[in-house]
């Protein structure tokens, strides 16, 4: 009898300590903030402390990027570790998720044991109930985490994600002054005018950052004081760039180039930076490894795992020295409903994109359009900077602006980053590059082969089709 008790004992402390292995998982999440704007990535106006620590306290990433530079695409390939051209309708703005064909890993984690909780803005926007979902497929939804901590049982692992509203417009004007930002300190990148308007548009929009960061802290801080830091895995990200003119929505680096930390102080060896390049599709399978629940072989993504255990900081995998993305149909900006289909790779020498339908408006048609309520070029958020643009468009002060935003794009854009970061100069008609345009055409289109893109067979409209759930298309 006492032996047996004994066994029970074991067998039960056992199970206790390996539940207790498995990592929380905070994944805390920004609505349009690019990697450039925090203070670990070298922003001088901006004050990010928090984003700072998990750098400092983890590993910093500068080669990471969305899937998609629009918000629902890039939270469905965060959600399902592949990419948003194999997301059927999913890899729309404001559609919904088929359940049934793309497993998520909240469903997944939850499956083996985890106690999942949503705050804010998950999945979306969209309607996820057509898809077949009951709730968010981010999780079920709480006001706060400390909420969601009172429905976590003790000793039990549990994956929380925090969506942010921030930086997303509509900002209250002068907000980033108030703030303590200086205007005066604001970096204008050059795709965009230098003007008044601009750099206090620019504070603004670093302000909801801060409130991000500050935000994020605030739930770290409830972690620490409840023990359970040193084995939480902390995430911090956001699902595409700023929402300015040729940021949001583009395939520029200001579009879709992250910010990225991460931290597990009982397995991560601090203060380091990673150069590979990195996915969004790539949180899952992580997410996923370090419980210990087997990766699905439909996830495309690759764990970033040995990255982060490997204690070793620049370029750690030779394999990792590219990264593919795209975009299809954002806002309802363009007659008939259609998007903007478009495909590109980044490595740290080019940026190559193609523009499958040069012949549509890259930033939404030119005209207001019964039908949406986005306004002209509906794609580039409204804010002072566009209106100033739209109102200045004549202006010398946006002559070299205004075409990069607003116009017509070739069908085939390549930039060479080292000679020209901003990505300004379209380089792809010089037989100089020809070289460069056949290898970077050639592995864009092997890997759209290898991930089955439907508009390989040379219809670019293969997303327009389906249905579009906003009224105000953020």
């Amino acid at each position: 009898m006492k032996s047996a008790l004994l066994l029970f004992l074991i067998l039960a402390v056992s199970a206790f300590a390996a539940e207790r292995a498995r990592p929380n998982i905070l994944f805390c999440i920004a609505d349009d903030a690019s990697y450039a704007h925090f203070g670990a990535n070298g922003d001088p106006a901006i004050r990010t402390p928090v984003f700072d620590r998990v750098c400092r306290d983890g590993v910093r990433f500068t080669g990471s990027h969305c899937s998609s530079p629009s918000c629902t695409p890039s939270r469905g390939a965060i959600l399902t570790g592949r990419p948003f051209l194999q997301l059927e309708e999913g890899g729309n703005l404001w559609s919904t998720l088929q359940k049934a064909k793309f497993a998520v890993y909240p469903d997944l984690l939850e499956a083996a044991g985890y106690t999942i909780g949503l705050q804010g803005k998950g999945w979306g926007p969209g309607d996820f109930k057509p898809g077949g979902f009951t709730r968010n497929p981010s999780g079920p939804g709480f006001k706060s985490f400390a909420q969601f901590r009172k429905t976590a049982p003790a000793g039990k692992p549990w994956c929380f994600w925090f969506g942010s509203t921030d930086p997303h417009r509509p900002y209250d004007r002068g907000s980033g002054s108030k703030a303590g930002i200086d205007p005066a300190k604001v970096r204008v990148p050059p795709y965009l005018p230098d003007e008044p308007i601009t750099r206090e548009d620019l504070a603004d929009y670093m302000a909801e950052i801060e409130r991000f960061d500050h935000d994020t802290g605030e739930i770290i801080a409830q972690v620490e004081a409840a023990g359970e830091l040193e084995n939480t895995l902390i995430i911090v990200t956001s699902d595409n760039g700023l929402p300015f003119p040729r940021a949001k929505a583009n395939l520029y680096d200001s579009g879709t180039h992250m910010p990225l930390a991460i931290m597990w102080k009982e397995h991560i060896a601090p203060g380091r930076q990673i150069d590979d390049f990195v996915s969004h599709t790539d949180f899952a399978p992580t997410f996923l490894e370090a419980a210990g629940v087997p990766v699905p072989k439909e996830i495309i993504g690759r764990s970033l795992l040995p990255l982060l255990t490997s204690g070793r900081s620049g370029q750690v995998e030779s394999g990792r020295d590219k990264v593919f993305v795209g975009r299809e149909r954002h806002a309802n900006v363009r007659s008939g409903r259609v998007g903007y289909p478009a495909r590109a790779i980044r490595t740290a020498d080019f940026l190559y994109i193609v523009n499958l339908a040069p012949d549509r408006w890259p930033a939404g048609d030119p005209e207001e359009l019964p039908e949406s309520p986005q306004g002209i070029y509906g794609d580039i958020d409204e804010g002072p900077t566009k209106a100033w643009m739209i109102d200045n468009r004549d202006s010398s002060k946006v002559a070299t602006p205004w075409p990069l935003a607003f116009e017509k794009r070739p069908a085939e854009e390549l930039y060479d980053l080292r000679k020209d970061p901003n990505e300004m100069r379209n380089v792809a008609q010089r037989p100089e590059y020809a070289g460069a345009l056949k290898e970077m055409s050639s592995e864009l289109e092997s890997w759209r082969k290898e991930m089955k893109d439907p508009s390989l067979d040379g219809n670019p409209s293969h997303f327009d089709g389906f249905p579009y759930y906003g009224k105000k298309g953020r």
